[in-house]
């Protein structure tokens, strides 16, 4: 969000560290779009499903990918990253890092990082209403919106989990599909529990998504309290594979220091050498956001 392809500060950047650690890797970084204006765009508008269609047909156009590849995604771009190996996985995922990514949706629309035209924009338009169909097929950030004070009845206050997010499972177009909410998608499953590794980084100040722990797949409820993704049915139940993925030890919890998109070269230093350096790193995407 707010980023593109080829910015050589941010997208540019992690791709020469990660050349510069692993001689001889493959990087591809994606590109929503023709030119890198419209990748810029992408990043607010358009349907995120759709999104994800177009990057399953890239890929799987890419030869050096054709045996699988480790992906990297920042902020939104790792749920596309995601949403890639629940919907397609070809060429496959081997290990599936994101930073800063809203797992679990977001109780409040993100910030402008900058004086972003797009940015602002997309601000105005979702406050006239996140859940109108119009909306919902037209801004990237309100496809993974969850307003824990939608849709209250009035009733016991008990059953408040599912009576105040009823907009949220039936009007957003997106999130709740992909997390399985509303009925199992068996092949989300399987696919994401055939990854090596799920890394999920959170930023310990993060001030741009909310809550921050999004990026572990924790919510807010109606008061604003935060809930692990251990005490969640998704994960109860195991209706995503991310229990089955703590369990074997392939799901890993990190915190990154600073604020949202704020990497340090150490960091993605100690990343690289972490889950990337193997044999099998020889292809892989950068990512995108």
């Amino acid at each position: 969000m707010g980023d593109d392809c080829c910015n050589p500060d941010s997208m540019g950047r992690v791709t020469e560290l990660i050349k510069s650690s692993i001689p001889g890797v493959y990087v591809h970084s994606i590109q929503i779009g023709n030119t890198v204006n419209s990748d810029h765009k992408a990043g607010f508008f358009g349907r995120i499903n759709d999104q994800i269609e177009s990057v399953c047909d890239q890929l799987k156009k890419i030869p050096e990918l054709e045996d699988g590849f480790n992906a990297i995604g920042f902020s939104q771009g790792g749920l596309m990253l995601r949403g890639y190996v629940e919907k397609c996985n070809y060429p496959p995922v081997h290990n599936l890092i994101t930073f800063g990514s809203p797992h679990g949706g977001v109780s409040d629309i993100p910030n402008c990082m900058t004086k972003d035209y797009s940015c602002r924009l997309m601000r105005s338009m979702v406050h006239r209403g996140v859940y109108t169909q119009y909306i919902q097929n037209t801004v990237i950030q309100a496809q993974y919106y969850r307003d824990p004070t939608q849709g209250k009845l009035g009733i016991q206050t008990h059953t408040h989990v599912l009576i105040r997010l009823l907009d949220y499972l039936h009007k957003n177009l997106c999130l709740p599909l992909l997390n399985n909410e509303i009925h199992s998608n068996i092949t989300y499953r399987n696919n994401i529990i055939h990854l090596n590794k799920l890394v999920l980084i959170q930023f310990s100040q993060d001030t741009m998504i909310k809550p921050p722990s999004t990026a572990w797949f924790w919510i807010e409820d109606e008061e604003h309290r935060v809930i692990p993704i251990e005490e969640q049915e998704v994960y109860k139940q195991d209706v995503l594979g991310l229990k089955t993925l703590r369990e074997r030890g392939s799901l890993h919890y990190l915190v990154c220091p600073g604020q949202h998109m704020e990497i340090s070269d150490d960091y993605l230093m100690f990343i690289i050498h972490t889950y990337l350096k193997d044999a099998s790193s020889l292809r892989m995407i950068a990512g995108f956001q």
